[in-house]
């Protein structure tokens, strides 16, 4: 049975009524977490008699989490049902089983009781059966809408207000499908010595509603929750865009364990929808760009990383909390703006060092060889290594060699002098002229740890 088979239903009064009640906004407030989930505060204006009155409320998010619900006003909330039985086709005809449905086509009108929905199955008036494998050319009419469907998500309260009149009633829930990213966009100059950097918040509505002139948060962390099971309404997942840049825009504070970047304007959020607005444009950053080789343990290969590095710091044109996202880095080549490589920004505060892996060198070439070896006892072993960097380039490098050692272990001799990164690795930094090679040479004694 195709989708695009046409269901006419008979309920535009239950609908009127269901619709009616989609109370004026006094405000909206969208807080957004990196994570799947969105904070809606959502203050309306609603007329209450004194006493008990029932309120629906159609137009929240399809994948609102109910438990989450908040309502504040002047009174009790009595009772609380969020409602998803969604209108469909396959649903009202679940539900016309045993009641009597038309089938119209070019040809024909066949009207019966329905008894199966898999393939059609009606009992015709005169008492005989009539099965329809497929009803792609007929359209399918019923009497009205089954108690129990609706076409919204929907809240239904039962108030009990202190006075009469209108009020503020603030609704505060829970919502999966919201969701919002960094990217960053990097320019390297000509030698590699500063980059201007862009930043720009991406963020996703799936969550089956619209908020309009919202004021926006977005809250940058890793916020822990415990994972459960939320009902959800059907959800297109077909996504548009919206594009929207007018500088930096956002006022960026610190909230318990976590930062807050506010808005300072009102948006639109529509359902379906990824919104990118710039969140900052930052110019002459100083760089140093690196080229690192991993030696040792897991990381023996030929290749050498290429890494630009950059401080977080007010003095360097930066010095603000870093959101975690995608670094995009680019150069011009003299003629135009070349794509050089991508590596992620985890969540960074100021003050604090940031490296990009951009690539690997192509013109400089890494022979890493174990020498020598002795056994001097049970206990007591030697290695020499011997490290060959080909430095093919235009220009002198300098490449860190960066050794992973283990425990227990002591430089006997080495040709270049290192500096002891941690417990288990060493770096040393090679020098290498340009279209030259330079050798490292090093010897290393390892100890059991019972040897002593």
């Amino acid at each position: 049975m195709k989708l695009t088979t046409l269901i006419f239903v008979l309920f535009l009064s239950s609908l009127m009524i269901l619709n009616a009640q989609e109370y004026e906004h006094s405000s909206l407030n969208v807080t957004v977490y990196n994570s799947d989930l969105g904070v809606i505060k959502d203050v309306r204006k609603i007329d209450l008699k004194k006493g008990i009155s029932h309120i629906k409320i159609t137009d929240v998010a399809e994948r609102i989490d109910p438990t989450s619900v908040h309502i504040k006003f002047k009174g009790t909330v009595i009772e609380q049902n969020y409602q998803y039985d969604l209108v469909s086709l396959t649903k009202i005809l679940e539900k016309y089983i045993d009641n009597d449905i038309t089938l119209t086509s070019d040809k024909n009108t066949i009207k019966g009781k329905l008894l199966s929905t898999g393939n059609i199955v009606l009992r015709k008036e005169d008492g005989s059966l009539l099965m329809l494998p497929k009803i792609d050319d007929y359209q399918i009419a019923v009497g009205a809408l089954p108690e129990g469907l609706i076409t919204k998500p929907t809240l239904v309260w039962t108030l009990e207000s202190e006075a009469a009149g209108k009020q503020d009633v603030e609704l505060t829930y829970q919502t999966s499908g919201l969701n919002w990213h960094t990217e960053y966009v990097a320019l390297l100059n000509e030698n590699d010595t500063k980059m201007d950097l862009k930043a720009w918040v991406s963020i996703n509505n799936n969550t089956g509603a619209t908020y309009k002139d919202a004021k926006l948060k977005l809250v940058a962390g890793d916020v822990n929750r415990v994972q459960r099971y939320i009902p959800e309404a059907v959800m297109d997942k077909n996504a548009g865009s919206g594009y929207d840049v007018r500088g930096e825009q956002f006022k960026e504070k610190s909230f318990f364990e976590y930062h807050i970047y506010n808005l300072q304007r009102p948006t639109t959020i529509a359902n379906n929808e990824t919104k990118q607005i710039s969140l900052f444009d930052v110019n002459d950053i100083k760089v140093i760009k690196k080229y690192i080789y991993r030696s040792g343990g897991y990381y023996n290969n030929s290749k050498v990383a290429v890494m630009v590095e950059f401080e977080n710091k007010k003095e360097n044109n930066l010095g603000i909390p870093m959101p975690e996202g995608k670094a995009r880095l680019y150069k011009s080549d003299g003629e135009s703006v070349e794509f050089i490589g991508e590596d992620m920004i985890d969540h960074t505060p100021k003050d604090e060092k940031i490296k990009l892996k951009v690539g690997e060198a192509f013109d400089i070439v890494v022979e890493d060889i174990e020498q020598d070896y002795k056994r001097i006892s049970d206990k007591v072993h030697e290695h020499l290594y011997e490290i060959t960097i080909k430095n093919r380039k235009t220009e002198n490098i300098t490449v860190e060699v960066e050794r992973y050692l283990g425990y227990n272990w002591e430089i006997l001799e080495s040709s270049l002098e290192y500096e002891k990164k941690d417990a288990q690795n060493i770096i040393f930094k090679v020098p290498v002229d340009k279209e030259k090679e330079n050798v490292l040479k090093f010897k290393i004694r390892y100890k059991d740890r019972t040897s002593d």
